[in-house]
C-alpha cells in the first residue's frame, strides 16, 4: 500500500513528494513484518524499517561467530539498531537516516569491510596508519568469513525498539534495561 505523506520531507523540505509504501509480508522464520519504506521522489531520500507483527521487546541478540554455519544466520536489522564486534571495537551506530534490512551474517560482515574500505580509501599516503589500521580490520574481517581465526568473536544487535533479530539456534537473547534503552536512544 502506498499513500502520500502529510509532512514536508525530512532532508530536502519539499511538502508533496514523500511518500510512505507499507508491505506486509511473512518474513522466512521471522514470523510477519510490515516493511515500511518512506521515499522522496524529490530528493532520493530512501528510507527502511522492519516492524514485527507480534510483540516488540527492546534488546540485545548475540551469536558467537564459531562456523561457517553460524555465517549463514538470518537477521533482520532495525533502524535503530546497534551493531557490534566488540573484540574487533568495531560498531555501526544507527543514524538519522539509518535504515532496516534483512540479510545474513556473512552480509553484515560485508557491510563492516565496505565501510572500511570507503574509510580507508579517504586516507592520503602520509596517513599511513590509518591505512594500516583499516588493512588490520579487513584482514580480521575476512579471517572471520574464512572461518581462518581462532579468536572468540560475537556480533552483537542492541535494538531498543525490539525490531532486530539474529535467527539461530545458538544465538543468546536478553532483554534490555531501561538505562541501556536511554543510551541507545
Amino acid at each position: 500500500m502506498e499513500s502520500p505523506m502529510e509532512t514536508s520531507c525530512p532532508v530536502c523540505g519539499d511538502e508533496k513528494s514523500l511518500k510512505m509504501i507499507a508491505h506486509s509480508t511473512q518474513i522466512a522464520y521471522f514470523g510477519e513484518h510490515t516493511q515500511i519504506t518512506l521515499t522522496c521522489s524529490n530528493c532520493g531520500l530512501r528510507q527502511t524499517d522492519f516492524i514485527p507483527a507480534e510483540g516488540k521487546i527492546p534488546g540485545v541478540w548475540t551469536l558467537e561467530l564459531t562456523s561457517a554455519e553460524r555465517l549463514n544466520a538470518r537477521i533482520v536489522r532495525g533502524s535503530n539498531c546497534t551493531i557490534e564486534i566488540p573484540e574487533l571495537d568495531l560498531a555501526v551506530f544507527p543514524g538519522t537516516h539509518s535504515s532496516g534490512y534483512v540479510s545474513n551474517v556473512e552480509g553484515v560482515i560485508n557491510r563492516f569491510k565496505d565501510a572500511i574500505n570507503i574509510t580507508k580509501n579517504q586516507f592520503t599516503e602520509e596517513e599511513s596508519e590509518e591505512i594500516k589500521k583499516c588493512n588490520e580490520f579487513l584482514e580480521s574481517l575476512n579471517s572471520i568469513i574464512n572461518c581462518n581465526h581462532d579468536m572468540k568473536v560475537t556480533l552483537v544487535f542492541s535494538d531498543p525498539m525490539g525490531h532486530s533479530k539474529i535467527l539461530h539456534d545458538d544465538a543468546i537473547f536478553r532483554e534490555l534495561t531501561k538505562e541501556e534503552i536511554e543510551d541507545l536512544l
